[in-house]
């Protein structure tokens, strides 16, 4: 029977959740405080660092779930690492695994009969192999060519059976390895957008102009003596509020844009004979196909315009951006 969340049982649902956190903090300090001492880690990084295949990460239950997230992370990393599950390893799956790999086999107990049943195969093929235990006499930790020691003085968990400290812990010594690998091989923000090409980040630094620019009819130009009317037809038929001025040669010479026609209003009463050479700005802005969007926006926000003429390397009219244009594309 479930109980009344009343005042009483919410605070001792928030005293077990301070407690729970305080149990984890304390085991991460504890493995922080013992690496000091602990060469295994660095052993373990320099393994990882010099392996010629991927990382092969395994393990069953909630070790199962943890081993993933540390594959996960490595991969995004910079270090081609994958999950096997270590019971379908038994059953054809270890043909994934080559003795240019190095295994990570994580089990607290260190017996998990479904890892000990793989990895005496994964030894005998010649793969580098790594175990991450609470028990370091345990017959996985024995038979690693390197044990990390994530154990723990107590689980979260009230009856201490759930792992809860226990997969934190490995969780951050996960990321303490993956990490340090990043640092080692170099691993830079343009390597992270590479395998993150759907994230924010990845469309930042993978979207150039020339992916989202508009081109050919799309973009609004006139020539210099055009006159207002019909200028102001060009730039409401494209629907960029601007409109560029080219010469013969499709160089900008400059450009006409709706505020530019509201400023307007104010001092001149007949459009019908107003040249756009006479009203536009002369040196317009502009951006090489070739640059990141990020540097279109950048522009945009320093000198507060809302579109930008592209050119090209001789300096002729390739296309335009509008300021929705990079919304759209979410590089904004």
């Amino acid at each position: 029977m479930l109980k009344a969340f009343d005042n009483k049982t919410a605070e001792r649902a928030l005293q077990l959740a301070r407690e729970t956190l305080q149990i984890e903090g304390d085991a991460i300090a504890a493995l922080h405080a013992r690496l000091a001492t602990d060469d295994s880690v660095g052993k373990a990084v320099a393994m990882l660092l010099n392996c010629k295949g991927r990382v092969v990460v395994s393990g069953i239950g909630k070790s199962g779930h943890i081993a993933r997230k540390i594959a996960a992370t490595l991969a995004s990393t910079g270090t081609p690492a994958l999950f096997v599950h270590p019971a379908e390893a038994a059953h054809g799956d270890l043909g994934m695994v080559t003795a240019d790999d190095a295994f990570i086999a994580i089990s607290y107990s260190g017996e998990s009969s479904e890892l000990m049943a793989i990895l005496p195969v994964v030894k005998r093929m010649g793969s580098t192999l790594i175990s991450i235990t609470g028990k370091p006499g345990s017959s996985l930790a024995q038979l690693a060519d390197v044990h990390l020691d994530v154990s723990v003085e107590k689980e979260a968990c009230p009856l201490n059976l759930a792992p809860t400290a226990s997969t934190t812990v490995t969780l951050a010594l996960g990321d303490a390895l993956a990490v340090a690998l990043l640092d080692l091989r170099g691993f830079k923000e343009e390597d992270f957008a590479r395998s993150h090409p759907g994230g924010a980040l990845g469309r930042r630094l993978l979207t150039h102009v020339r992916d989202i620019m508009r081109t050919g009819d799309a973009v609004p130009a006139v020539k210099p003596d055009t006159r207002l009317p019909d200028a102001l037809l060009e730039i409401t038929q494209k629907g960029m509020g601007m409109t560029a001025i080219v010469d013969d040669g499709n160089k900008p010479l400059g450009v006409f844009t709706d505020g530019d026609l509201r400023r307007m209003i104010e001092k001149v009463q007949d459009f019908s004979k107003v040249v756009i050479k006479d009203v536009m700005h002369v040196n317009p802005r502009s951006i090489s196909p070739d640059k990141l969007a990020v540097d279109a926006v950048a522009i945009m926000e320093q000198f507060r315009i809302n579109q930008m003429l592209v050119t090209g390397d001789d300096g002729t009219l390739v296309g335009a951006l509008h300021i929705h244009d990079l919304t759209r594309a979410k590089v904004i």
